[in-house]
């Protein structure tokens, strides 16, 4: 008995567990090294799925669905720092690549489960997926890892300085935006196609082409990031979102619905792994630190854009909610302009 604002409720409840843990595990990454983040994290979300398979009720679903969040807050934030700590100037390229896994994980299930949905229960496959979260924990806990950066000198009053450089809240703002994109078609589109009145089973086709597209995107931006500025991508990129989700929502046809999830995939690809990498290049130091502040204020729109969205399509219908997306995709456009011009007042003119 999930209705839209339940579900809705759900996705509240997700992001403010990966919010939670987002702002813990900076510091804690700075302090004692990735390893310990990654095996909690990883122990997380395997107890989480299991509980969630085993819910027969809404109180027991929010309380997994809450722990699987604060799980994956700790694996997005480590994940991240590690790539980006290990690849300094190439950090752009290979943050999209990370990000193209996460598509490709977001791809495989929903992919699986519209391919075999008579064959297993939901709850089946949510045990399938913890027993690959539990092969995670026990490689974590196998591997290797250098310490934390700022094991010996670390001070929480230094670190949590980096919100106060120049250009770090517009960045967290734009973050804030796209993780709200991001969440919304990502956790909506089913719902959306299914309200235009087609088969559940299509609807999760559609769903999987977006993270198909998704996936495409960020091997497409670890490319284009070895010719193209990281700014200039972002910004492009923002505006295909925004003819994205203008596509998405016009088209009644299944095409059309299709055309614009996979255009809104492509687009979004770029913006959120891209955004970090401008960040680290410009204040590499507490990294583990940065990354938190930037996914905490980012993850306020993935948890406030769905729970939106799941209020708004209980009294206005489903197509009203998901204009919060197309208005998200404007944001992060208006944000990199007002970053570009920044940049462009700091250089000093050419003399002629």
């Amino acid at each position: 008995q999930v209705n839209l604002a339940r579900q809705g409720d759900l996705f509240l409840l997700l992001y403010l567990g990966i919010c939670l843990a987002t702002v813990i595990v900076g510091p804690m990454i700075d302090r004692f090294g990735n390893q310990i983040v990654l095996l909690l994290s990883s122990l997380l979300v395997t107890v989480a799925l299991v509980a969630l398979a085993a819910a027969r009720a809404f109180p027991a679903a929010a309380v997994s669905v809450f722990i699987l969040g604060l799980g994956g807050g700790g694996l997005n934030i480590s994940t991240n720092v590690v790539a980006s700590d290990l690849y300094g100037e190439e950090r752009g390229p290979m943050l999209n690549i990370l990000g193209m896994f996460f598509g490709f994980g977001a791809l495989f299930i929903p992919l699986l489960i519209a391919s075999f949905t008579t064959m297993f229960t939901i709850g089946e496959w949510l045990v399938f997926a913890a027993g690959l979260a539990g092969l995670c924990t026990l490689a974590y806990g196998l591997l290797r890892f250098p310490p934390g950066r700022e094991a010996q000198s670390f001070s929480l009053r230094q670190a949590a300085q980096v919100a106060r450089h120049p250009g770090v809240m517009l960045l967290a703002f734009l973050l804030l935006f796209q993780s709200g994109n991001e969440a919304s078609i990502g956790g909506w589109t089913s719902t959306y196609v299914g309200s235009m009145g087609w088969h559940p089973r299509t609807a999760t086709w559609v769903l999987a082409g977006y993270w198909a597209a998704l996936m495409v995107g960020r091997m497409l931006a670890a490319r284009l990031l070895r010719r193209v500025r990281k700014e200039h991508l972002v910004l492009s990129s923002g505006l295909g979102s925004v003819a994205g989700c203008v596509v998405l929502l016009s088209s009644k046809s299944l095409w059309g619905l299709v055309a614009g999830v996979v255009l809104a995939g492509l687009s979004f690809a770029g913006i959120y792994p891209t955004s970090l990498a401008l960040a680290a290049d410009r204040y590499p130091r507490f990294a583990g630190t940065l990354f938190s502040f930037l996914f905490t204020i980012g993850l306020l729109g993935g948890m406030v854009f769905p729970w939106g969205i799941g209020h708004l399509s209980q009294s206005l219908g489903v197509r009203s909610g998901m204009l919060l997306p197309l208005a998200g995709a404007a944001m992060v456009c208006a944000l990199m302009t007002i970053i570009l011009a920044r940049e462009r007042r700091r250089q000093p003119p050419l003399l002629g």
